[in-house]
């Protein structure tokens, strides 16, 4: 049985002088594809800093696969892999002596970094391009290779800052579906992104950060539950809308058409049960779950 979270924080502060970057975070992170999203200067990039060790929180703690980075930085470098968001690739080494330098770096030998590395490198998608220097490859190669080095040592726990940033629509649906994969491997990874729809389309649990203060953290399928229902009704739109909001529920009418919520699963029974003692019919009834954008602008208790 694998652990029950990759990660957990405990009152996790860190502060730049007068610039606090996080404040007070209490969270778990469980296994699987976790997205980290908020605005630029969210405190996103510091959070994966202190996961990796290399920053110490100024409060709190963290623990990363059961590991403390600030107390065993080498321990937990040796269970990740990091994709750093800015450049940081030597323009004058060939993609396959950069990758296989990389799992040397992690502990492989010399003949079995050389064998991961063109094995990695075709993962991603590089393999004819895997003998050119990588100053010559465009972004979304770079972010490849990247890519590449952090996964290429088999690592328990993946950490990605802004893996799409600076991509084209096409090398951005490329990173995307790399990720996913990463998640059908069985690859823990939490990807750190602004970019709220790539979060949807590739994780299954929600960590958002505004300003440092955590907003919210639960598995995504739950927030998507919680999003509006859209009614039409044949007559008595009025009765209707009232009796939903005697419930305590949030409606907005339009003659007959009502939006009510936002909800769990019990809101289509409660239309249905008003719609039966308000004696009218119901002529459609859609949900329309709440995007991550609708979350993040909302910010309400966090839930876990």
């Amino acid at each position: 049985m694998g652990p029950e979270h990759i990660v957990k924080v405990e009152g996790l502060t860190h502060d730049y002088g007068e610039v606090v970057a996080l404040r007070n975070l209490n969270l778990t992170i469980p296994p699987g594809v976790t997205g980290l999203v908020g605005a630029n200067g969210a405190g996103k990039t510091t959070m994966l800093r202190i996961l990796l060790g290399l920053l110490h929180p100024t409060g709190g703690r963290s623990l990363v696969m059961g590991n403390d980075p600030e107390l065993d930085p080498l321990v937990v470098r040796a269970q990740m892999g990091y994709m750093p968001e800015g450049q940081c690739l030597p323009k004058d080494q060939t993609a396959a002596d950069f990758v296989s330098y990389a799992a040397q770096l992690a502990g492989l030998p010399k003949r079995e970094a050389r064998r991961r590395s063109s094995e990695t490198l075709f993962l991603v998608g590089l393999e004819e391009e895997r003998f050119r220097f990588l100053g010559d490859f465009s972004t979304g190669m770079q972010q490849r290779v990247k890519l590449a080095q952090a996964i290429v040592h088999d690592p328990d726990l993946l950490l990605l800052d802004e893996p799409a940033s600076g991509l084209d629509p096409a090398g951005r649906t490329q990173m995307l579906q790399l990720i996913r994969r990463l998640g059908e491997f069985d690859i823990n990874v939490i990807v750190s992104s602004h970019v709220l729809t790539d979060i949807e389309e590739t994780c299954s649990w929600v960590v958002m950060l505004d300003a440092g203060d955590l907003l919210r953290s639960g598995p995504l399928q739950n927030f998507e539950k919680h999003g509006t229902v859209h009614v039409e009704v044949l007559e008595h739109g009025e009765r209707l809308a009232q009796r939903l909001t005697n419930r305590g529920l949030g409606v907005t009418l339009e003659g007959v058409r009502l939006v009510v919520g936002p909800g769990d699963e019990t809101l289509e029974q409660a239309i249905i049960e008003e719609s039966v003692a308000a004696d009218t019919g119901i002529v459609r009834l859609t949900r329309g779950s709440e995007s991550l954008e609708d979350l993040f602008l909302a910010p309400q208790e966090v839930t876990e």
